[in-house]
């Protein structure tokens, strides 16, 4: 047998390790978050199955072979005008294939990756799989998967590689220590998420931010509102006035709390989830809100988590024996998280530079701005961000920072004959004035969403529009199901029209008068009656 000091050395000696271990600890107050990385996986997991599963429900009709917005036919007139640069300007493996039947394959693929993300196995891998398999299909969904949700669920996982344990089969109640970088990437995302949308809205010089009067709009001119919202419409004005301040607070300054240690950061994440819940219950923002909780958990400590659960979860045991870190792969990872950070920084500074209105930004924060912009980030645009933004993985938010106050709405309108004409009532968009606003979130009905958009600029949607059109008067069974009409399919109309109507919740006055949640005013047509023959754009 050989003598006991013949054994093979680790690389690096366990009081290294050790030491190490507590430098972490100590660089971050003693956190203890190994419970926290379970929960936010297993939530990272849950916002990618809800948006697959909602995505895949619908995806035929959309970007199918005969949907509104062709992913093969994209692809086809990409490679044409772009050349070999297309594989690069629109990274996605749909090049391979985006039939129907591909279509579902991939969302079938991720799916399942989010399930295997929910159970905790290979957490690294399923990442890896699950941001290419979701940039491929925002790639391919086109102005359908374009919205900041679909950007920050990318960035999100980007940022959570790190943070990941290695392996197969973690031990997830007895898990070394992250790099102290990878717990600042999604600090530092939550900061970027929250402060950019409450920086922007004061940095636009919308008066319905500075007069605090938002709200009094909000309610109804979001892109979904739910029942839920008409209540929330009917608060006084004093109300919508407080909660704009409250809003401000939590969005454009508890973020810097992330600087404040544990507690700090506790509050910030806290704050946070409390937002997302009420936000969660007056309107339909798909999986956002979910997404924005999740990625708060890891604001929080195992500490905290217990307290809040009455210590109905288990305790993480203590330290992984024999856990070593190579140094090529701190310096690797360190690297990675340094590059990160960097340019996240620029794409922050270049949202808020390009988003301020000179008439109200301090002289000194817009002179600020302005040079870091000229001077900086004009020079690493072209260098820098411009190559890394097909990846949409390091982005600039700013939700609704200039508010909407006039709510209109396409209606399509069909007839057999000419003479009667019917409207096709979405699923979950504003139609009949006396139907309740439906409450759908998380899922995301894209089609009903972009109507919205299509409203407020018809023109610059008319591409899709148009399909949308003609797609009604062929029959087509899947567009049938998007927009819930089935009887289109079986008996399709002989003419299509796009009628424009302004859109206000009812008073309750009114409400009780008539049992109506809207009052609608028509604007006029946007089309006259079109036939299979007869498709203009809008």
């Amino acid at each position: 047998m050989a003598p006991a000091d013949s054994a093979p050395k680790p690389f690096i000696e366990p009081a290294t390790v050790a030491g190490e271990q507590a430098a972490v600890q100590a660089a971050h107050g003693n956190v203890s978050d190994r419970l926290v990385r379970r929960w936010y996986f297993a939530g990272l997991g849950l916002v990618y199955f809800i948006a697959f599963a909602s995505l895949w429900s619908q995806i035929h009709g959309l970007i199918g072979e005969r949907g509104l917005l062709p992913a093969d036919r994209y692809f086809t007139v990409a490679r044409e005008q772009l050349g070999t640069d297309a594989f690069w300007r629109l990274p996605s493996l749909c090049w391979w294939g985006s039939s129907d039947l591909m279509l579902h394959v991939w969302c079938a693929i991720g799916t399942s990756l989010s399930i295997v993300m929910m159970s905790g196995f290979a957490p690294r891998m399923a990442l890896v799989g699950l941001w290419m398999i979701y940039l491929s299909l925002s790639t391919a969904g086109q102005a359908f998967l374009s919205f900041q949700w679909d950007t920050l669920l990318l960035e999100m996982t980007v940022c959570s590689l790190l943070y990941a344990p290695r392996g197969i089969r973690p031990t997830w109640n007895n898990l070394p220590e992250p790099l102290p970088l990878a717990r600042w990437l999604l600090w530092s995302l939550a900061f970027k998420l929250m402060f950019l949308s409450g920086i922007t809205k004061l940095l636009s010089g919308d008066p319905a931010w500075s007069d605090g009067t938002a709200l009094m709009f909000h309610y109804y001119t979001q892109p979904l509102p739910s029942w839920t919202s008409w209540y929330a419409y009917q608060l006084p004005s004093s109300a919508h006035h407080v909660s704009i301040v409250l809003l401000l607070i939590i969005e454009a300054v508890l973020p810097f709390l992330i600087f404040a240690g544990q507690r700090g950061r506790a509050v910030f994440g806290v704050a946070t989830i409390l937002l997302m819940l009420v936000i969660e219950g007056t309107g339909n923002f798909g999986f956002f809100n979910l997404q924005t909780m999740v990625l708060a958990i890891p604001l929080l400590s195992d500490s905290l988590l217990r307290r809040i659960f009455q210590r109905k979860v288990p305790t993480p045991s203590g330290s992984h024996p024999g856990t070593v870190r190579l140094p090529w792969r701190i310096w690797i990872g360190s690297g990675l998280a340094v590059l990160i950070l960097f340019v996240s920084s620029l794409v922050s500074v270049r949202e808020m530079a390009r988003t301020q209105s000179s008439d109200l930004a301090p002289s000194l924060a817009r002179t600020a701005l302005n040079w870091v912009d000229t001077s900086v980030v004009s020079w690493c645009e072209p260098r820098i961000l411009r190559p890394m933004a097909p990846l949409r993985s390091i982005n600039g938010y700013g939700l609704f920072r200039v508010m909407t106050t006039r709510r209109h709405e396409i209606v399509i309108e069909y007839s057999r004959d000419g003479v009667t004409w019917h409207a096709c009532e979405f699923p979950y968009k504003p139609g009949q004035v006396d139907r309740a606003p439906p409450i759908v979130a998380p899922h995301m009905p894209r089609l009903d969403w972009q109507m919205w958009f299509a409203a407020l600029n018809p023109r610059a949607s008319s591409d899709w529009l148009t399909a949308l059109t003609g797609r009604i008067l062929e029959g087509d069974e899947a567009t049938a199901r998007l927009i819930r009409c089935p009887e289109l399919a079986r008996d399709p109309p002989m003419l299509v029209r796009l009628a424009y109507y302004e859109y206000k919740f009812s008073s309750a006055e009114q409400r009780r008068a008539t049992g109506a949640w809207w009052s609608r005013t028509h604007v006029g047509n946007l089309t006259g009656p079109l036939s299979k023959r007869n498709e203009p754009a809008p």
